[in-house]
């Protein structure tokens, strides 16, 4: 029986506003372990990575907000993928802020040649210190994740880059930075946004990601904001931008995943219950996990 791994990572520390913190215990409740068990998978919760309550703190030197405490947490957050990913287990990670990421990736890059990314989401997370208007990590970890950034991020878990820009793909992007945009088209870094997504369909979208990714890399990592769907259905998100992809898009891209069987990590983040509506998002992160772990309409 396949085996996952869920990993909790309650941290609200790569941006200001209150809640998201929640997040894993939102997408839990929303019956997340009930429904992947229903799919014939050995599910193994390992429960949530110590945060507790540590004071914001804004490095004037730096422009970054909580940089230690981030990179601290990170540090964790790897050590237990990498575990994960060792044991022969599918580490399925819960958000939390999109910082996470930062450890996700380390914990799981190291077992890769040619790890590939899918990046699903309203915003590129390409900005640096320097780029970014408001210092808030949880714009960063994709810059950070292909070593441009503070070294006290690039550098966690003992190597840097954890990706290649080339294995990359962003989909669903509409409020992209003046300095990620140079970074797109400095680093070749594929994106579909919105304009693709409308202009091609899902499907076309999707197969093209499937094929630019299958042959080049020996792993794909999912990272999925629910910010990249549109705030009428996915509400409980802190940064909700309108014109985002549809809940039946959303799901029509995690069937074609599970289809083409290259997905090897993934994770859910940005879920903020305070923000949301009877649950709503959680309600959807778990009804995407699903499509994506194998479940099917009939």
């Amino acid at each position: 029986m396949r085996k996952i791994s869920i990993i909790g990572m309650p941290m609200d520390l790569g941006q200001l506003r209150r809640g998201v913190d929640m997040g894993p215990s939102a997408m839990r409740y929303a019956g997340m372990i009930e429904r992947l068990k229903t799919l014939q998978y050995e599910i193994d919760d390992l429960g949530d990575i110590p945060i507790g309550r540590p004071e914001v703190v804004v490095r004037k030197d730096t422009n970054l907000r909580n940089l230690e405490l981030v990179a601290e947490k990170s540090e964790l957050l790897a050590k237990r993928v990498d575990e994960v990913v060792s044991a022969g287990s599918f580490p399925l990670v819960l958000g939390g802020d999109h910082s996470i990421a930062i450890g996700t990736l380390s914990g799981v890059a190291k077992h890769y040649q040619n790890l590939g990314v899918i990046w699903y989401d309203a915003h590129g997370d390409l900005n640096t210190a320097e780029t970014s208007p408001s210092g808030n990590i949880h714009g960063m970890p994709l810059a950070i994740s292909i070593g441009i950034g503070h070294p006290t991020l690039t550098e966690i878990a003992g190597y840097c880059p954890k990706i290649k820009p080339e294995n990359i793909v962003i989909i669903g992007a509409r409020a992209l930075d003046d300095g990620e945009k140079v970074l797109i088209k400095e680093k070749g870094i594929k994106v579909y946004t919105m304009h693709e997504v409308d202009r091609l369909g899902m499907t076309k979208v999707m197969e093209e990601t499937i094929d630019y990714l299958k042959d080049k890399t020996d792993g794909v990592h999912l990272s999925l904001d629910l910010d990249g769907l549109d705030p009428n259905d996915a509400p409980g998100v802190g940064t909700p931008v309108i014109g985002g992809i549809s809940y039946r898009e959303s799901n029509l891209a995690m069937e074609m995943l599970s289809e083409a069987n290259i997905i090897t990590s993934a994770e859910f983040v940005e879920v903020n219950p305070i923000l949301d509506e009877k649950n709503k998002t959680a309600t959807v992160a778990v009804s995407l996990m699903g499509s994506l772990f194998g479940e099917k309409l009939l």
